[in-house]
């Protein structure tokens, strides 16, 4: 290839979201972030929404910022967010209402549900684990409430094709992102009906599925002519952020993945769906992959928990760093608190130190009350619970993985890696940061012809990319605090 492509991914978060130059030239990526920006759910009159107008212009602000670049034309780009959110259209295309956020869920979401379709039946057709902020809990919620917008809509497009809508005109359903709804029958290779039709959902709200790796339109005219950039071409990538990241994991042979960030999504690829019973009683999904194949895995819920601390001590007053925190973590002491960071409670967030303080109390442990204290019991707890999701994996696979490859921004945390290493006593592989950037550039690059496969697009990211290894140091006190986790958690 002559001259590299000028590929962009819009790779948003729950918490920021970033806009990435990738430079390719066929065989290593280079990549330039553009533009970055925050990205916080609103409460008014207590419901909690994204800003999703406020998220279309970071995006044209990204695109603005590659025209100063001066490298030329964009040939393609490419969106990736979170799972499940989603955003109403009406008969004209017009939104109606900023889109709800998932934190808003509540269980009886589910019961409402499972009055009509068990959780079983639920799972046996979709291969989901059952978390209240499921697609079809957060649809039926306002279809019990005769919610006007819903009664009004003409389409539904989750976050990362609802954003693509604005930029491009074209409303399509991608799959990796589809499967997280619950309303995807992997058997049939296409929406629930079943389902659908029994919660009295509207057929007409769901649009075509389409695959990450292809092109779905250019960028609208008007939107062109308005920011000084070409008509790039829109692709479809894997538009679920933890597909996107799982595509440019490098690893090779029978390794586990953990994407880090607000969430730790924990899990393996396999080309068919798992519906055994181990797999719907640990709640673990199969959800999609950039290839068509499945991701059996665990919703851990990762870093919100230290986020959550860290708003509150800013609250304070107290400007730690990241840094910061860590540096007091590793000062505190071993083991000496921990909790099952999928404590019901912890979802919502609020008062979170006191949260975690509460639940040591319970289980008659050390209260945790430095900030280095507090922060120690979130990393090692998360590094039990790794050890945990890995232990069920293996059961679900009936074969030892080798080692575990963890991806996204939480891997510059140096301790939570080591801790990683050393609760599941295998080696832990991290890097990319970037990863489901890179992943989303790289099947922009399969939708323009110039790579053809997954093996393909790992080999790039090998050649580009650089990870770290970290052997396990596993002994006798990470054995003792995983036997005291597995009783928190019955």
């Amino acid at each position: 290839m002559k001259n590299p492509l000028n590929l962009i991914a819009f790779d948003l978060g729950a918490s920021n979201g970033r806009g990435i130059l990738g430079r390719f030239d066929g065989e290593k990526i280079v990549m330039e972030e553009l533009h970055r920006f925050e990205n916080n759910y609103m409460t008014v009159n207590g419901v909690r929404y994204w800003d999703c107008l406020g998220l279309f212009h970071q995006l044209k602000q990204a695109l603005v910022a590659f025209k100063e670049t001066d490298c030329g034309q964009i040939h393609a780009f490419g969106i990736d967010t979170w799972g499940v959110d989603y955003g109403l259209l009406d008969k004209d295309g017009q939104l109606l209402g900023n889109p709800r956020a998932y934190r808003y869920a509540v269980d009886a979401d589910m019961d409402n549900v499972w009055n009509v379709v068990s959780r079983n039946t639920l799972f046996e057709r979709t291969g989901i684990a059952s978390l209240n902020f499921n697609t079809v809990y957060q649809l039926y919620r306002r279809k019990l409430s005769d919610d006007t917008a819903l009664a009004n809509a003409e389409t539904m497009l989750l976050m990362p094709d609802l954003l693509g809508y604005f930029l491009t005109g074209e409303k399509a359903s991608e799959y990796t992102n589809v499967t997280t709804t619950m309303l995807y029958n992997p058997t049939s290779g296409d929406w629930d009906w079943e389902t659908i039709d029994a919660l009295r959902l509207p057929r007409k709200l769901f649009t075509k599925i389409d695959r990450a790796g292809q092109l779905r339109g250019r960028l609208l005219p008007e939107l062109a002519e308005e920011l000084g950039i070409n008509r790039a071409s829109f692709a479809a990538v894997g538009t679920h952020d933890t597909a996107s990241a799982v595509a440019a994991i490098p690893g090779q042979g029978n390794f586990a993945f953990c994407s880090s960030g607000t969430w730790s999504l924990f899990g393996v690829e396999t080309e068919q769906p798992i519906f055994s019973d181990l797999v719907r009683t640990a709640n673990f999904s199969n959800e999609g992959t950039v290839q068509g194949g499945f991701r059996p895995l665990k919703n851990i819920m990762g870093l919100w928990l230290i986020q959550e601390c860290r708003r509150e001590w800013m609250a304070a007053g107290n400007r730690y760093s990241w840094n910061d925190i860590v540096d007091m973590a590793r000062k505190a002491e071993p083991l000496r608190s921990i909790v099952d960071p999928d404590y019901g409670p912890f979802f919502a967030g609020g008062n979170m130190v006191e949260q975690i303080q509460d639940y040591c109390r319970k289980t008659k442990q050390p209260i945790p009350e430095t900030v280095g204290q507090v922060a120690r019991c979130i990393y090692e707890s998360l590094a039990l619970k790794y050890r945990w999701a890995l232990e069920r994996l293996e059961e679900i696979k009936g074969a030892k993985l080798d080692a575990l490859n963890i991806v996204g921004g939480g891997i510059q945390n140096k301790l939570l890696n080591q801790m990683a290493a050393d609760s599941i006593d295998r080696p832990v592989v991290t890097g990319p940061i970037e990863g489901a950037a890179i992943g989303n550039l790289l099947m922009q690059a399969v939708a323009l012809g110039e790579l053809k496969t997954i093996d393909e697009v790992r080999q790039v990211v090998r050649n580009s990319e650089t990870v770290e290894t970290y052997e396990p140091h596993h002994t006798q006190a990470w054995e003792d605090a995983y036997g005291r986790l597995l009783q928190y958690m019955t």
